[in-house]
């Protein structure tokens, strides 16, 4: 298994995943169906990345930094095949982009959750990151809680 960098190729299994994670869970919000169907659009052209968990050329994970400002980066649109789930691939995509974050010397990398997630969370801050005030209003109707990682600042 090798984590990839974007490759249009496998921009419709990053709107599948995502799309599957988010009926699992919650619901698909017009915002995401925008931004899923469109993620060079949205992501990549703006300075975001997006990464691919591959094995054997079939994606069985993926996430998004997407871009929030100069440095600054939202940890998004992470999701793993329901039957690749349990390999940890998720956690090894999450430790790719803390990684490259920074290698990149991003300032800010935070992301939106919600509490009923229990095993996200718990990962989540095993990984380091840290509760933050949510604002009001929040980008994601589904989202109560807002989370960071705390960035070496040169």
């Amino acid at each position: 298994m090798s984590i990839i960098p974007y490759d249009p190729q496998y921009a419709q299994d990053f709107y599948n995943l995502n799309v599957e994670w988010l009926e699992s869970f919650f619901y698909v919000e017009d915002y995401d169906k925008e931004v899923l169907s469109n993620p060079k659009k949205y992501i990549i052209d703006p300075g975001g990345h997006i990464f691919f968990s591959v094995e054997n050329g079939t994606a069985l994970g993926t996430v998004a930094l997407l871009k929030r400002g100069d440095h600054s980066f939202e940890l998004t649109k992470m999701a793993v095949h329901p039957k690749a789930r349990g390999k940890q691939i998720g956690q090894q995509l999450m430790q790719y982009c803390l990684e490259f974050a920074t290698e990149k010397q991003f300032q800010r990398l935070f992301l939106y959750s919600h509490t009923k997630l229990e095993n996200a969370i718990y990962i989540y801050k095993k990984y380091g990151f840290q509760e933050i005030a949510l604002e009001q209003p929040n980008p994601y109707q589904r989202s109560n809680i807002k989370m960071e990682f705390p960035l070496s600042r040169s």
